[in-house]
């Protein structure tokens, strides 16, 4: 894999990390279950190096922003992963080399794959060397607590969510809004926000929901 930047020892593993489970057995699929776990940790490792004040809750943010199905779509783009698919005839009339789910797992299973030829440094290198500049550019184009959590549901194919006003008090110029962000998907979850604006109220409730939301889609 060119591409990759790493040069197979033993080919068959690379082979078998781009066959779908459309094209029969053995398939790319218990290679993929291993590389999202070597994913997660270096994703997870980088971002702990650059973000040193981050919570807990951000940098499980932040790794889902990177480790989500387009995301790991578009990185198999950039090294032409579509191209070197094997898929199952009815995959590849329907243009399942283009489909981001298929894309991602396969990537995911090639990492895995270079973990087993060349060992967990070859894979952390691999890892590091795509996700570095992706890790680097969070902060340049960070969006807004509503807006980022409507972006991971979205990846994720779950409903978007809903802000529902609970209260308000005070006086005129000192108002205090209360808002409840309501999930229906991945479970059904509420999480509470208070603001000087409702605006204000329904960006703090998001962020809570970004704390919380990563461990419950990975389970």
């Amino acid at each position: 894999m060119l591409k990759l930047g790493y040069r197979f020892r033993d080919p068959a593993l690379a082979a078998l990390a781009l066959t779908h489970r459309s094209a029969g057995r053995p398939n790319n699929e218990r290679l993929e279950f291993l590389g999202d776990a070597l994913l997660n940790l270096c994703v997870a490792e980088l971002l702990f190096e650059a973000r040193p004040q981050a919570s807990e809750g951000e940098l499980s943010r932040l790794r889902a922003q990177l480790v989500n199905g387009p995301s790991l779509a578009e990185v198999a783009r950039e090294l032409e992963l579509g191209d070197a698919l094997r898929l199952g005839p009815g995959e590849l009339k329907s243009g399942g080399f283009r489909r981001d789910s298929i894309l991602a797992d396969a990537f995911e299973a090639l990492l895995a794959a270079v973990y087993l030829d060349g060992g967990y440094a070859a894979s952390r290198e691999a890892i590091r060397a795509l996700f570095a500049p992706r890790v680097a550019a969070l902060g340049k184009s960070e969006k807004d607590p509503k807006t980022r959590l409507q972006e991971l549901l979205q990846a994720h194919g779950c409903a978007l969510p809903q802000y529902d006003l609970l209260a308000s008090h005070g006086e005129d110029h000192a108002k205090t809004f209360e808002v409840a962000c309501v999930l229906s998907e991945p479970e059904a979850m509420r999480f509470e926000g208070s603001g000087g604006s409702r605006r204000a109220a329904e960006q703090a409730a998001a962020e809570r929901a970004l704390a919380a939301l990563p461990q419950r889609l990975q389970r």
